[in-house]
């Protein structure tokens, strides 16, 4: 388990619209405390607080719903 970990995704959450479609699915996963997508940024890094899920979790997540998502390397 990966816990309390911070994880950055480049995205193609574009507008509020598209969060929304994964907003229940991040709020409701285990193991995530807190997540953000920046919007404004050309990436839409999406932020996720992690308290023991884990990167893939997260892909599989946001994919299930018909978005791209790929993690940044520090």
């Amino acid at each position: 388990m990966e816990n309390n970990k911070e994880f950055q995704f480049k995205t193609n959450l574009n507008c509020g619209g598209c969060v929304s479609k994964v907003q229940s699915d991040l709020d409701n996963a285990e193991g995530i405390c807190h997540w953000n997508v920046d919007t404004n940024n050309a990436d839409k890094i999406l932020t996720v607080k992690s308290e023991g899920i884990t990167e893939d979790e997260v892909v599989a997540i946001v994919k299930s719903k018909g978005f791209k998502i790929e993690p940044l390397t520090a």
